[in-house]
Parts: structure tokens; C-alpha cells; sequence
């Protein structure tokens, strides 16, 4: 069994993966979960990263990942839940499969494995002294709404909720915090055009990429005392 370990949802690509590259060590192995193959997942198990394919759509999807931990590790130092799709409302798609989609990733996994994994981050506790963590990736929508992705909003709103319930249920043993990005890195596919626009609404007009989202999750992770909070990472985007 293995102790003191770190479980990233989402880990294969972006923000994910390069929390990955930068938490993983020998005294803190890192698990993630995955949904789909890509060139990371084998340069992160030649890391020694555990990478294990996980599609959180379904309650079984949940389940199996859960008792896969439960079976391999004793104690967690953190959960990091950063698995995330992003579904806008569409004539393609029924608005019922799409918040139940929504909710079911951004919410019930969650939610779910929170509740699960509580007796493996109290025993990181009750073995180092220092307490656990959890860290919710919500998204800057969730204050603001959004016309296009009026589920995707919703179920990260409901996401930051958990934040309060948690933080209050867990404590003293384990701190439960929120990081609620913004705009932080573009896609490939992004147009000169899209990303021009884009950098315009926040006030420091930047994308600073994975590193800020790392820096703030090691921020949490090493706190003694934040807990019940949200990190806005948005670049001044409120007050534009």
C-alpha cells in the first residue's frame, strides 16, 4: 500500500499534466486519471506517475476508480479535482443530457470521491501531523454566468458549493479550497484573431499559462490555514 500520495482528476493534458510533472516525487507518487490516450500518459508513467483511464460520465466510472485507490494507497496527501468537460447548450445534444453530463463530472465525481477518500487523507493526517488537502478546479463563470455554456456554469457553481460543505465537515484534518481560473493558456487550434480579443478582458491582457495554475495550487497545498476559499486566477477579468 502506498502512503502520502496525490490524486489529479484530468491529468493527461494542460493544467493537469504539468501539475503532474510538478507535485510528483518519490515522497509524494502522484495518480492520475485520464479519459483519452495521448503521447503525455506514457511520458508521465516513464516519470513513475500511476495513470489510470477514468471517464467519470458514468457512476461506474466512478466507482472503479475509487476502489482502485482504495486498494493501492493507504493515505493522500491532496485530491485535486481538475477532470472537467465543457458542453455548450446545442440542437445536437438534448439540454437534459447536457446538464446530466455537466453534473455528473463536475459534481458527482466529486462529490463521490470526496466522501470516499476521507479516511485516506485523515490518515495522511494522523500519520505527518499536517493536514490534507482538497483543491476544486471551478472556472471564472462561476460569478459571472455564461450565455453558451449555461450547464457547464452551473455545475462548476455547484462544484464551488461543495468547497464550503466540505471545508466545514472536514476540518481540522483536511483544508478544502477552489482555484477559479480564467483565461490561463490557449489551444492550438485558437485563431490570432480569437486569442487578441480574448487577452482584452482582463486587465493584465496575458496568458500566463499552466505555470500560474501550478503556483497556486502549491500555494494551497503548503498553507496551514486557508480553508472554505476560492483563488480567483482571472487577470483583473471583474473589473473590465
Amino acid at each position: 500500500m502506498i502512503d502520502n500520495a496525490i490524486v489529479i482528476t484530468g491529468g493527461g493534458q494542460r493544467l493537469g499534466l504539468a501539475l503532474a510533472k510538478a507535485l510528483h516525487s518519490k515522497l509524494t507518487p502522484v495518480v492520475i486519471t485520464y479519459r483519452t490516450e495521448r503521447e503525455s500518459i506514457a511520458e508521465l508513467q516513464k516519470l513513475g506517475i500511476t495513470c489510470i483511464k477514468a471517464d467519470f460520465s458514468t457512476d461506474a466510472g466512478i466507482d472503479d476508480f475509487n476502489q482502485y485507490i482504495q486498494n493501492h494507497y493507504s493515505s493522500l496527501k491532496a485530491v485535486i479535482h481538475n477532470a472537467s468537460d465543457w458542453l455548450a447548450e446545442s440542437t445536437t445534444v438534448s439540454a437534459s443530457v447536457t446538464m446530466q453530463t455537466m453534473m455528473q463530472v463536475h459534481v458527482q465525481a466529486p462529490y463521490q470521491l470526496n466522501l470516499a477518500f476521507q479516511p485516506l487523507l485523515e490518515n495522511y493526517y494522523q500519520q505527518n501531523l499536517s493536514t490534507a488537502s482538497i483543491i476544486h478546479l471551478t472556472d471564472f463563470v462561476v460569478d459571472k454566468g455564461s450565455k453558451k455554456h449555461i450547464a457547464y456554469a452551473a455545475s462548476k457553481a455547484a462544484l464551488a458549493n461543495l468547497t464550503l460543505s466540505f471545508s466545514a465537515l472536514l476540518a481540522p484534518k483536511v483544508k478544502v479550497n477552489s482555484i477559479a481560473p480564467s483565461l490561463l493558456m490557449f489551444n492550438e487550434s485558437d485563431s490570432e484573431s480569437y486569442k487578441q480579443k480574448t487577452l482584452q478582458k482582463s486587465l493584465m491582457q496575458i496568458a500566463p499559462g499552466e505555470i500560474e495554475g501550478v503556483e497556486a495550487v502549491q500555494y494551497l497545498l503548503n498553507s496551514r490555514y486557508i480553508t472554505g476559499h476560492t483563488l480567483h486566477l482571472n487577470g483583473g477579468r471583474h473589473l473590465v
